[in-house]
């Protein structure tokens, strides 16, 4: 008597199902490895968690709760990698960072650019801005740093990664996006 192979059942690719986790884990992986790893140039180091976290935000459109969560998860994980003097800010930082992506997301979206090839630039830049002006905002009230250190010294270089971060998530939208659509590839067998 012959055995009867089961059969397979196939489930396509889509936002709805786990998928989005799976992609999200990959690359905050990805960015707290990067971010570790990247040297600091003049001053200037990307900061590689914020740009995949960008990237996934934008892909899979979470919720805010899911945001709030991505947000949270990324702070936990550069707390360990932090050079600063207050790893902990992190935390605080890249929650409102992911929340600010997050909802720039959605007002572009129902704005009827979800399709405008800058909003990868765009939100990737404003969630590095809002993530390091939070984060070095803290830092001045935990050094005792007078408030033009922090205007004038902290926010142009918080700017300027939010420029190269922008940039970044811009470049790397496209391909990362081709990855999470990918088909699995048929097996005749």
């Amino acid at each position: 008597m012959e055995k009867e192979k089961p059969q397979l059942i196939k489930i396509a690719p889509t936002q709805e199902g786990y998928r989005w986790v799976a992609i999200t884990a990959m690359l905050l992986a990805i960015g707290i490895i990067l971010h570790t790893v990247s040297p600091n140039v003049g001053g200037i180091t990307p900061n590689w968690t914020i740009a995949m976290y960008s990237i996934v935000i934008n892909l899979t459109r979470p919720t805010f709760k899911q945001a709030l969560g991505i947000g949270f998860i990324a702070g936990l994980t550069l707390v360990p990698s932090s050079k600063s003097a207050f790893p902990l800010g992190n935390i605080a930082s890249e929650l409102c960072g992911a929340t600010t992506c997050c909802l720039l997301v959605k007002a572009m979206c129902m704005s009827g650019l979800e399709n405008w090839k800058l909003r990868p630039l765009i939100t990737g830049f404003c969630a590095t801005f809002v993530s390091g002006g939070v984060f070095t905002l803290i830092l001045k009230f935990v050094l005792g740093l007078p408030i033009t250190v922090w205007y004038k010294a902290m926010l142009p270089l918080v700017a300027v990664i939010g420029v190269l971060n922008g940039v970044i998530t811009f470049l790397l939208f496209k391909p990362v996006r081709k990855l999470f659509f990918a088909q699995g590839q048929e097996e005749n067998e």
